[in-house]
């Protein structure tokens, strides 16, 4: 068992290392996540139909696929503190007066899809917040990595001239 642990540690550690070196440089990881988490604000009253925009999304706004999955399953993270938030912003967009009426289904049915259309109007407007908002530090986060293990090569170049190669010296 702790083999399985200390291999899917190392599994971990090589996709994020991919990740951070991935192609397209930094503004596509974190246009990736964004894209992820916005979609994950809205997706819950969608019945997950909503996840199936991500893929259009990145194509068109040139993000990165994983870390836009990461991004979709970090907004799960957080999205039942956020679903409060996400009614309150749609109950300020839509209209007090509007409601779903449905005449062949019972009322609370009509109820739950108003709730469910607060959620997603307020859960878009949300995400695309949340998703602007995080990208920039990470965008810098993900430079400053790449800065630093930029240096951190260029260093072990330099000492690796100044130490002599081989053995005896003419």
């Amino acid at each position: 068992m702790a083999l399985r642990l200390e291999k899917f540690k190392r599994w971990l550690k090589y996709k994020y290392i991919g990740l951070l070196r991935a192609k397209g440089g930094a503004s596509r990881v974190a246009m990736g996540f964004s894209i992820g988490l916005a979609v994950e604000m809205f997706t819950l009253p969608t019945f997950g139909f909503a996840f199936l925009l991500i893929f259009p999304l990145v194509i068109v706004l040139k993000g990165n696929l994983p870390a836009a999955l990461i991004g979709f399953v970090f907004g799960k993270v957080i999205y039942i503190p956020m679903a409060f938030v996400n009614a309150i912003v749609g109950g300020w967009v839509l209209p007090d007066h509007f409601t779903v009426k449905i005449p062949f289904l019972y009322d609370w049915v009509n109820r739950a899809l108003t709730t469910s259309l607060k959620l997603i109007v307020g859960g878009a407007i949300d995400g695309a917040v949340l998703g602007a908002l995080l990208y920039f530090p990470i965008r810098a986060s993900l430079e400053a990595f790449r800065n630093k293990r930029r240096e951190k090569r260029k260093l072990q170049r330099a000492r690796l001239e100044v130490k002599p190669v081989g053995g005896t010296q003419d």
